[in-house]
Parts: structure tokens; sequence; C-alpha cells
């Protein structure tokens, strides 16, 4: 199959290569993220591959159809930034990877905690100044703290099993609670409850309308004062000016997130030479207990693998049969990246 896949990288380019050996598909490599500008690049391609940050809203989705493009491909586990109804409407296939290296996410997550905790960012930065100071990187024991996990699918199933081997208590919220972690000692509560019990919050719901912002003003009054917040979800999960606010007030002690609401301009991308023109993005920058990074809990050796061999095999299912069994419908149960 001709497949356009856009917003390539280096190591998109050398795993997807690598994996396409095994399947013979006509790969052309596009660097510019897929928007309404660049659907003209798919133009005579039945598939293109995208990424989390690529605009697949209806009038995209119009113009490749018109383009003959009758797959989606993503490489990735969410799909908030597809209209699945005009898809559907379209007859355009969409699917995706629903999972790839939960551990990669999970590992990534706990570090975020360990390293904001400890401060370890901060105490890199000074003793390559040759200041070796421990004033100002006082942590906590995480054994004997209470953990709230929102969204108990693979990536928090782990990052719970993760936490229960520190000595946590681990607090739960899913709609569906999973077994697997009630085995290990999970105790499923409601959200407010969570909220207010936690001293560590770690995010890991798919982003629908239903969790758009879902941690706002009102949710974030209801944390511990000190409360450390943790995302690797999707940006759009937390409301970010109130987050400012919940860091300006003291209310959130810290913050690690490894994505952002308008993370699209800027992540992935060297703009090391640009001011950087958003002001939210640029605000959170300043907090010394604010640790930002551009969306790479997912990028290890294995991940990448698992991402370009599933995305592969999706395709050839849809070349084959019409079908894959990674299909997203309208209405999908789960996502997560």
């Amino acid at each position: 199959m001709r497949v356009a896949v856009f917003s390539t990288k280096p190591f998109d380019r050398r795993f997807l290569e690598e994996s396409n050996s095994g399947f013979g598909h006509d790969l052309t490599f596009f660097e510019p993220r897929l928007t309404l500008e660049t659907t003209s690049l798919a133009a005579g391609f039945p598939a293109v591959c995208v990424f989390v940050n690529d605009v697949l809203d209806e009038p995209v989705l119009e113009r490749l159809a018109e383009g003959g493009t009758t797959a989606v491909a993503l490489r990735c586990a969410g799909f908030n930034n597809v209209n699945l109804a005009a898809a559907e409407r379209l007859g355009i296939k969409v699917v995706r990877v629903p999972a790839y290296s939960p551990h990669a996410v999970a590992e990534y997550t706990v570090g975020l905690m360990l390293t904001l905790n400890r401060k370890i960012h901060r105490a890199y930065n000074r003793v390559r100044e040759g200041n070796f100071s421990l004033d100002g990187l006082l942590g906590f024991d995480l054994h004997g703290r209470t953990v709230g996990i929102v969204g108990t699918g693979q990536i928090g199933a782990l990052v719970a099993g993760i936490m229960t081997g520190f000595g946590c208590r681990v607090l739960g919220y899913d709609l569906r609670p999973n077994p697997d972690c009630e085995k290990i000692g999970m105790k499923y509560t409601s959200l407010d409850e969570l909220l207010s019990a936690s001293d560590i919050i770690s995010l890991h719901c798919p982003l629908i309308p239903e969790t758009h912002h879902l941690i706002d003003a009102e949710r974030i009054s209801q944390m511990k004062k000190d409360v450390m917040l943790i995302n690797t979800s999707r940006g759009a999960v937390i409301d970010t000016p109130a987050v400012i606010e919940g860091l300006k007030k003291g209310k959130i002690g810290s913050l690690g997130i490894d994505v952002y609401e308008e993370e699209a301009e800027y992540f992935f991308e060297d703009v090391s030479q640009r001011v950087i023109a958003d002001d939210v993005l640029a605000r959170l920058l300043t907090f010394p207990n604010v640790l930002v990074t551009g969306h790479q809990a997912f990028f290890t050796h294995e991940a990448l693998e698992a991402i370009a061999t599933t995305t592969l095999h999706n395709l050839q299912q849809i070349e084959a049969t019409g079908r894959a069994d990674n299909e997203v419908a309208s209405r999908p149960s789960e996502s997560k990246s």
C-alpha cells in the first residue's frame, strides 16, 4: 500500500523502514504535520500515517478523501485528534496502536515523580556550576505516601504496581475498575476522595469530552496542600491556567507534565532559537517546582519498534480485507498515548 507518512522524524523513518522489510509497503516520508495546508502532499495516497499532533478534523478528512485516501493509520494509541464521525461518513478507516510499551510510559511517569520530589534536575544544574549546597533540595520518603491514579488501564496499572513496590498506599479512579489493580491492594474511590486524600496524583486517562479539563480550579481546590501532580496522558486533561494558579498559591507543590494542551507548535521541534510566544507555556517554565518534557514518555527502543510493526500490520490488514483488528469506531471504549 502507498502510504504518506506525516510528522516524520529520523527515528520514525528508521523504525518504520526497518519494520517495513517484512511488509513491503511503499512509504513516502514528509516532515510537516498533516494540516489543511499540507493535505495536498497526500493526494493519490490510499493511506496516511500520522502522529499525535497531526490534524484530522472534518475539513482535513474531506480533503484527504477527495485525494483518494481511504485509511488513516495512527502510530499512537490516542485518537482525540481525529473526527471519527467524519471519517466514518467519508468511508475512511482509522486504525491505531492500542498498546506499544506501557512500561515505557509507566516508568517515565515514576521518573518524573522521583525527579520532582528529590529535585534531581535542580541538583544536576547546581553541581555543574560547582554548587554542592543541599539548601532547597529537601524531599520526602515515598514510602507511606498516598498515590492517586486516575485511569487504571495498562499504564495506570503498571504505575500502581511500581508505587506499591515503593510502599505507597494506592488509590484508583476509573469507570471500570481493573481487577489486576485490586489484586495488588489498590482501593478504588470516587474522584473527589482520591483528590482530597492523595499526596501524589498521576493522570492516565484518555482525552474524551468527559475528561477535557478534568483537573480544573474546582478540582484543584479539593487537593491536599503541596500535592504533586503528574500528567503523562494528554495535555487537555488539565486546565493549565488553573494549574498555574494552583502553583502560585502553593496548593500544588510540584508539577510534572510530558504533555501540554497547546503543544503542537513546540513539542518534537527545536525552538531554542525562537521566543516562546505561548505565554502559558512560558510561565510554566519559570517555576522551579515544575518539570516539563516534550512528549517523550513513550520514547524507548521497544516502544518505537512495536509502534512501527503494529502500524504497518494495521495497514496490511486494511489492504487485504478492508478491516483491521485495531480499527477505531466512532465511540471507542478507551484511548491512551
